[in-house]
């Protein structure tokens, strides 16, 4: 899940659950949620805007549930959270050059070797965009990257 749009969201709020839940937890608050919202559980006397609304809703606790009901996206999300976390004001670590980062094909991306034994990966789309701090995959450490 790259979709920046997606990680804007805060789907653990969608859930009202917390990272810290087990898959168990949010699979109920998921299933609590989906019961309230869904379409067919409306009564009939419920006013067009507010069918509308749940309706939003669910689809929102639906996709929330396809993102963080899934190991591999949950995984991916939590870290891609945790990267923006660490964006936001983090120091930054080193200074490094895009010259001095290695092009890997299959990945599409820059890399570059963290001292924890991870990586910095930058894509080129975040490379044209200037985007120029990220942080390392595996520890909190973060770089900027600048073209001298």
């Amino acid at each position: 899940m790259t979709d920046e749009s997606a990680l804007q969201k805060d789907w653990y709020a969608v859930l009202e659950a917390s990272p810290s839940d087990s898959l168990q937890e949010l699979k109920q608050k998921y299933q609590k949620l989906a019961l309230l919202y869904h379409p067919d559980k409306q009564s009939p006397d419920v006013p067009p805007g507010e069918v509308e609304q749940c309706v939003q809703r669910f689809i929102e606790v639906d996709q929330a549930w396809k993102i963080l009901g899934n190991e591999e996206t949950k995984k991916n999300y939590d870290l891609q959270r945790h990267a923006a976390e660490l964006k936001q004001g983090w120091p930054i670590d080193a200074y490094v050059r895009l010259e001095d980062m290695t092009w890997q094909d299959d990945e599409q991306a820059y890399l570059y070797g963290c001292r924890c034994g991870g990586e910095y990966m930058m894509s080129k789309e975040e490379a044209e965009e200037n985007v120029s701090v990220i942080c390392c995959n595996t520890c909190s450490l973060s770089i900027e990257v600048k073209e001298f």
